[in-house]
């Protein structure tokens, strides 16, 4: 009889075990789907005139068959903290200053109740004007390109503070979108020719791809009128918004360098090679996020958003088994893709809530982006744990939502 419910025992679990492996290594499908036009091609780019008759190729692109996926569906089964409703960043390679500029009103509401809407332009023209002064003082070896990083801004804010976007707004006249195309293919070919004929003049290169700025986006202004008080744009910063920026601390989480000091995150958006980013085992990484995000703070997050997980018509963003399993993501693997650069530094975007479903986080993502208009929830995405410990790379949060880490750093 022993021997009987022995025998029996191991039949029941011969028949068992591919059943549960097979939810446990659950297999994903690669699909190829047909690319349509989405919000870029169908709104943004037919309202930029000289490019509406340029035809969209047809094409396909590997993605995931989501059958069997419970996701979730909308904003409204997250918790989330205030921020202002998702604008476009248009036809420009900006979304650095969008995710960044949302960031920081999030935080001023979180610390003074105010609600404010900032200017995403005014950094953006100061930054041109820093990236074309290093461009001629590291005589055209320095970067010249539209990408930038989270800390960008507030290198920006502390040397000519900020405004209100009413103050200095995002689109003129007709414009339903930004659109910098024009602009940057002008300063970038100045700069070209400038590196060509050696004229190595700073005054006179400034005050170029100033006139180049000012004739695009605006003269940004030197006073601003808000509740009946004047102030220029530091004063704004400092007495009306109150933001120390100081108290902000950027979170990188590779292998490469050393865990527990200060480095440079080495990507091309990172054009002046700040060296200040604090570098974490990738489970710290993930607990700060889990963390901060719970007791009320919100982060601008950086890294590569362009994989066959990202879904926009589902608002998703998600890890698929045929790149890796879930219990295979770590810090290896997470280093492997930096260094073959099948992960880069592509987008940056707000993370301003969070959810739990079938015991795993998922958090909510503010974004400037098109494709986060082509779903349900326009300008959000829903991206997965998974996808954060595998695919962010960096985030920028307020130094109290980091807990004692930073103790850890000489």
């Amino acid at each position: 009889m022993h021997r009987l419910l022995i025998i029996l025992f191991i039949v029941i679990n011969m028949i068992a075990l591919p059943n549960i492996n097979a939810q446990i290594h659950k297999k994903d499908k690669v699909i190829f789907v047909e690319k349509k036009p989405g919000f870029y091609q169908n709104v943004i780019m037919k309202s930029i005139k000289e490019l509406r008759a340029k035809p969209v190729k047809k094409s396909k692109r590997l993605t995931i068959d989501l059958t069997g996926y419970d996701l979730p569906k909308s904003i409204d089964e997250f918790k989330y903290y205030w921020h202002n409703k998702p604008v476009s960043q248009g036809n420009t390679g900006t979304c650095w200053s969008f995710a960044t500029t949302s960031f920081f009103e999030s935080e001023v509401y979180r610390q003074t109740k105010k609600k404010v809407k900032l200017s995403e332009m005014y950094t953006v023209y100061w930054e041109y004007v820093e990236k074309a002064k290093e461009f001629v003082r590291t005589r055209g070896q320095s970067l010249f390109a539209q990408g930038s990083e989270a800390n960008a801004v507030t290198r920006i804010w502390k040397k000519y503070g900020i405004v209100p976007e009413k103050d200095y707004p995002r689109i003129r006249g007709k414009q339903k979108f930004p659109d910098h195309s024009q602009m940057f293919k002008e300063m970038y070919t100045y700069l070209q020719s400038v590196k060509t004929d050696n004229a190595w003049n700073e005054k006179l290169v400034l005050s170029t791809i100033k006139s180049i700025l000012n004739n695009y986006i605006g003269t940004p202004p030197q006073k601003i009128i808000v509740e009946n008080k004047s102030f220029t744009p530091l004063q704004y910063l400092h007495n009306y918004l109150k933001l120390n920026l100081d108290d902000y601390v950027d979170i990188l989480s590779y292998m490469q360098a050393p865990y527990f000091k200060q480095v440079e995150y080495k990507v091309p958006d990172n054009w002046w090679h700040s060296k200040d980013y604090y570098n974490v085992p990738l489970k710290d990484f993930t607990k700060i996020v889990k963390s901060a995000i719970r007791n009320g703070y919100t982060m601008s997050i950086g890294g590569d958003v362009s994989e066959p997980g990202r879904i926009p018509e589902k608002d998703v963003f998600i890890i698929p088994s045929f790149d890796i399993p879930s219990e295979y993501i770590d810090e290896n693997a997470r280093q492997f893709r930096f260094s073959n650069k099948t992960t880069t530094d592509d987008h940056g975007i707000h993370l301003v809530g969070y959810m739990q479903k079938n015991g795993k986080d998922w958090y909510l993502i503010k974004d400037s982006a098109s494709s986060s208009r082509d779903g349900n929830n326009k300008g959000y995405y829903f991206m997965s744990f998974d996808y954060l410990k595998l695919k962010i790379m960096d985030f920028m949060v307020h130094k109290d939502a980091v807990g004692n880490i930073l103790n850890k750093f000489k």
